[in-house]
């Protein structure tokens, strides 16, 4: 008599049960912690003498360092804070040439060319120009930042007001809804998903180019404290503001991603992926 038949597994042939939500975050930490343990061993033994690597270990001692002094609190507070500014004026500059542009085609036509003139121009190619305008300081960084972030959100919001669907427009025609009531009441919840994808975007741009404009000209913020750090020959600290400015990069990141996620889930969106 032929044996019964074993009964199928729920999860089903080459599937894995779903991991508990810490493992999966655990397992995410386990190159990272990996490659800075051979980092930490290559600085204590072949490169023990070198001037530009040092142990992880001694860059977090040195970050330690910079907290207790304010150093740390003060530079990352001032990148921060242009960097927010610029994306904001950027992003409210792009938003609103997006809608316009979005919304008339002959209003695209004739910014076609200045727009694709403008647009590859890398943003710290303005660094000197914003120089002679602004001088050194806050002002000058915040421009830099808002013309790199502006033509992302630009270039997303004309697609997406493109996109709106025709009879939501046609409704808006059969109200005699004028151009703002227009905007206000049928672009702007329909494009509003997509707009926050920009500023997702932005917002890591915005971060890098403020760092940069810190690192070539402005005597502010952590991009200069890290040069600081190089010129003065202390590799611990220049590797401790390095992996620092990188962590601040990854909470952005990882706020904007929560805040997305919440608008998605508010608006009835698909869940966000990471």
């Amino acid at each position: 008599m032929s044996e019964p038949l074993a009964l199928s597994s729920p999860v089903g042939p080459g599937r894995s049960r779903a991991l508990p939500a810490w493992t999966r975050h655990a397992r995410a930490w386990v190159l990272p912690l990996a490659l800075l343990a051979l980092l930490e061993l290559l600085a204590r033994t072949r490169y023990a003498n070198s001037d530009a690597l040092a142990p992880p270990s001694q860059a977090l001692q040195a970050l330690a360092g910079a907290l207790t002094d304010g150093s740390l609190l003060s530079a990352t507070g001032f990148t921060l804070s242009a960097a927010a500014l610029g994306l904001l004026l950027g992003s409210a500059i792009g938003a609103a040439l997006g809608a316009v542009l979005g919304q008339s085609r002959r209003a695209a036509a004739v910014g076609f060319i200045s727009i694709e003139l403008l647009r590859p121009v890398p943003s710290v190619a303005l660094i000197p120009l914003a120089m002679l305008v602004f001088g050194f300081g806050a002002a000058m960084e915040i421009s830099v930042v808002a013309f790199a972030t502006l033509w992302p959100v630009l270039v997303l919001v004309q697609a997406a007001v493109r996109q709106v669907e025709p009879q939501w427009l046609e409704v808006a025609a059969a109200l005699q809804l004028s151009p703002a009531q227009r905007l206000r009441n049928i672009v702007l919840p329909a494009v509003l998903p997509r707009l926050f994808v920009a500023l997702r975007l932005g917002s890591a741009v915005a971060l890098v180019v403020a760092v940069t404009v810190e690192i070539a000209a402005n005597p502010n913020g952590m991009g200069y404290a890290l040069m600081m750090a190089q010129q003065s020959l202390q590799p611990a600290l220049m590797l401790g503001w390095l992996g620092w400015i990188a962590l601040v990069g990854v909470a952005i990141n990882h706020g904007t991603l929560r805040a997305q996620r919440a608008l998605a889930r508010r608006m009835g969106e698909p869940a966000v992926a990471g």
